[in-house]
């Protein structure tokens, strides 16, 4: 099975979905509001008149944001589709953005630019199989001394969804529909495998960035599994056994200059 083609259809799919959902609210964001949650904006800072790479982008409005924000924006993603997508919300919301539609992998393969931020979030590298290579794209991606950030799902979740918490070489392979509220109940089939946060920062670290922060936090700002309790405005919590459960971590680094 050929696990980029598979979920190349699978988001194709999603994103046809995805740009009519409230979850992703399309017409909020083209108002005038900023997609992005208060983890990553409270962590990082002083993006204006950087350039930002966006791996993973799906259909750019979290890219797009940043763009709001100041940043010279580039993102990339698997989907033709998404990145359809994200060139007409460029062209509607009036802001300066690059989309480029590849593979991860192969993008890290051909890439001759450098970027002062690289940046990637929530429910992206459980589409990699290979963590180290992931990493080596981030690092050759950034100009010596630019900042790594990611703001990502917490690999305890996928432990008690039934999922391995260590890296397997096989992937999952699901039918599953998707996470927003207006799936009709069709399906697609997902291919996936899980990285341990060990694995993560380690592969981080030997691909030459520096680990300056690693936060947990026991909320997610997605209500995006079941049986979650919302607290407070934007934070979604859920318990296992009776206790909060880590939902999302952060990590920031620097590259070696």
């Amino acid at each position: 099975m050929n696990y980029k083609t598979i979920n190349q259809a699978a988001w194709d799919k999603r994103t046809r979905v995805h740009v009519t959902s409230r979850f992703y609210d399309v017409e909020g964001f083209l108002a005038g509001n900023n997609t992005l949650t208060e983890i990553e904006t409270s962590e990082l800072k002083d993006i204006a008149g950087k350039s930002l790479l966006h791996l993973q982008c799906h259909f750019g409005l979290d890219t797009l944001s940043w763009a709001r924000l100041g940043a010279k924006v580039t993102g990339v993603d698997l989907s033709p589709l998404a990145i359809e997508q994200a060139n007409q919300l460029r062209d509607k919301a009036q802001l300066n953005a690059e989309f480029v539609c590849t593979d991860v992998y192969d993008f890290g393969e051909n890439n001759t630019t450098q970027y002062d931020i690289v940046f990637t979030s929530f429910g992206a590298i459980c589409w990699l199989p290979d963590i180290n290579r992931w990493a080596k794209t981030v690092a050759s991606a950034l100009k010596p001394g630019g900042r790594f950030y990611m703001a990502e799902f917490h690999p305890v979740y996928d432990l008690v969804a039934g999922y391995d918490y260590f890296h397997q070489d096989q992937a999952d392979v699901d039918e599953e529909g998707t996470y927003t509220e207006n799936c009709s109940g069709e399906t697609s089939t997902l291919m996936t495998w899980g990285h341990p946060l060990s694995d993560v920062i380690n592969a981080l670290i030997q691909a030459g960035i520096m680990i300056e922060q690693l936060n947990e936090f026991p909320f997610s700002p997605y209500n995006c599994f079941e049986n979650m309790e919302q607290r407070e405005t934007g934070r979604f919590y859920l318990q296992h056994q009776g206790k909060d459960m880590p939902l999302v971590y952060s990590i920031k680094g620097t590259k070696f200059a």
